[in-house]
């Protein structure tokens, strides 16, 4: 008889169902897993078999063969430990045998019996309820897979001995509450910047629209201290929002605990990082930095660092919002829609801008030209706003802390935000920032007045404007309007976003 365990394999944040077919036949003693297994899949025997002699079983000295349908699906990951070790016990009456019919099992095994963490447990939950079934994981994991709903029937035990009294009615495991990650560590404030204003500005423009922002200034000037503060003036993530970013979380392993928070990611990786930490892949398919910015923010510090086809890699998700992995025999994608916020210097050294500083290299122009090229036009072309971040005066740091911080900007940031959302929702858009809304509805949103449209066609011409510069210099005025609480896009909104726009001309002239 062959004994049937449900489980699922991971392609992206999407949880496809496995059956787990475990068959025992009288014959030459051996174990063998079939089915496209990796490396740690194969290497469940070996766990399975000390999980269950530590647990007061023993494997029968028979033929066992596992086999994980359907057999051209690719099975990575230790998670498949704990529905073969089940399949097991049911096929020798340590358990009832119809008792795993209505879960989807996974789990890794210790080799004392104990289940520990994996991978993807929120959206093996979610699968699980989509198919009506309950889901059996790892104790740690357990306020991770309540999140699926109430109605999912969650058993999370420590350990195998645990799981097989409960099918017997001898113990009762109780479900497991929702787990919320409580953070107590105040974010960074913006009131702890003195000076700088209008980048300041910059800031809360780009966190209203959810537009990308390039900052060019010198070593010191506050351009990191920014950045870093952009978490503190976004809103909490939505419920949707919370759970697609978990869920991206989950697969790659970095939820805390299995508790979810409601703050925005903010991401910060190395100037070091390759393709496949960027952007997604490996040998094992996860999700990248990119996607685990998703709803949030990816901070790229010493931007011209980065290897060019690094971060040419990002084209494609920043108009896409989605990072595809396609590979010989198999296509995965990761959500991806992030905020790009990235700092740079102006040279190599930092100095090119300062009064009186000659370069020994080569002319200031050149060597700032030089540097900067490393930075493609067409990255160039899909940053909303460029703007320059001076140093700042003494004079500004002596001044007392101003009297507006990140809680005052985040209620303006909150409040145009929820108007863009209304907006997209009334026209039946899947999308909630100014930064995301298509071409085709920028007439009918964005639509300036005779005398913005004035201004626009003649910066057009002069800036050379692409396309997609001028549908973002739109979505940019767009944003600037919400936050004044205007219906209309007017002359004075175009012409601060193109300001903005402005200082690309210069970047892709270097590049």
């Amino acid at each position: 008889m062959v004994q049937r365990v449900a489980t699922v394999a991971f392609e992206g944040i999407e949880a496809k169902p496995v059956d787990v077919q475990v068959h025992v036949l009288s014959g030459q003693i051996v174990f063998n897993i079939v089915g496209l297994p990796d490396k740690a899949v194969s290497e469940a025997r070996e766990r399975v078999r000390s999980a269950l002699v530590a647990s007061g079983l023993a494997l029968p000295g028979k033929r066992i063969t596992v086999n994980l349908a359907p057999a051209d699906l690719p099975k990575e990951g230790s998670h498949f430990d704990l529905p073969i070790a089940l399949g097991l016990m049911a096929a020798i009456g340590a358990i009832p045998p119809d008792a795993l019919g209505g879960f989807v099992v996974l789990g890794e095994l210790a080799l004392d019996g104990r289940i520990t963490p994996v991978a993807g447990v929120l959206p093996a939950a979610m699968a699980a309820n989509a198919l009506g079934l309950g889901i059996i994981c790892p104790a740690a994991c357990g306020p991770e897979a309540a999140w699926a709903g109430e109605d999912v029937e969650v058993l999370a035990p420590d350990n195998l001995v645990q799981l097989a009294n409960h099918f017997r009615g001898t113990q009762v495991l109780s479900r497991p509450m929702p787990g919320i990650r409580t953070v107590d560590a105040p974010l960074a404030d913006l009131r702890d910047i003195k000076g700088q204003e209008s980048a300041k500005r910059a800031l809360e423009i780009a966190a209203a629209g959810g537009h990308a922002l390039l900052m060019n200034g010198p070593p010191g000037s506050g351009k990191s201290m920014l950045a870093s503060r952009m978490p503190s003036i976004l809103p909490p993530l939505t419920a949707a929002e919370l759970l697609e970013v978990s869920m991206i979380h989950s697969v790659a392993g970095e939820l805390e605990g299995g508790q979810l928070t409601t703050r925005r990611p903010f991401r910060n990786p190395h100037h070091s990082a390759s393709m496949a930490a960027l952007i997604g892949g490996g040998l094992r398919v996860r999700p990248g930095e990119v996607s685990l910015a998703h709803h949030g923010v990816l901070f790229l510090d010493e931007l011209p660092e980065f290897q060019p086809h690094v971060l040419d890699g990002l084209r494609q998700p920043i108009e896409s919002g989605e990072a595809v992995i396609a590979r010989a025999n198999q296509r995965v994608s990761f959500p991806a829609r992030f905020q790009l916020v990235a700092a740079m210097n102006p040279c190599r050294c930092g100095k090119a801008t300062e009064p009186g500083f000659a370069c020994p290299r080569m002319p200031n122009p050149r060597c700032m030209a030089d540097y900067q090229a490393k930075i493609s036009g067409p990255l160039i072309d899909r940053m909303d706003m460029v703007i320059e971040v001076p140093a700042v005066a003494a004079a500004d740091l002596i001044l007392p802390a101003p009297a507006e911080g990140s809680n005052e900007i985040g209620l303006r940031v909150a409040a145009a935000r929820r108007v863009q959302a209304l907006r997209y929702e009334s026209q039946g858009l899947p999308v909630r920032l100014n930064a995301h809304a298509p071409p085709a509805v920028l007439d009918e949103v964005a639509a300036p007045d005779a005398a913005g449209l004035a201004l626009l066609r003649d910066a057009a011409e002069a800036l050379r404007l692409t396309a997609r510069g001028y549908h973002r210099v739109l979505k940019l005025a767009r944003t600037i309007a919400d936050l004044d609480a205007s219906a209309a896009v007017r002359r004075v909104h175009l012409a601060e976003a193109i300001s903005y726009r402005g200082a690309t001309d210069a970047l892709r002239a270097a590049a």
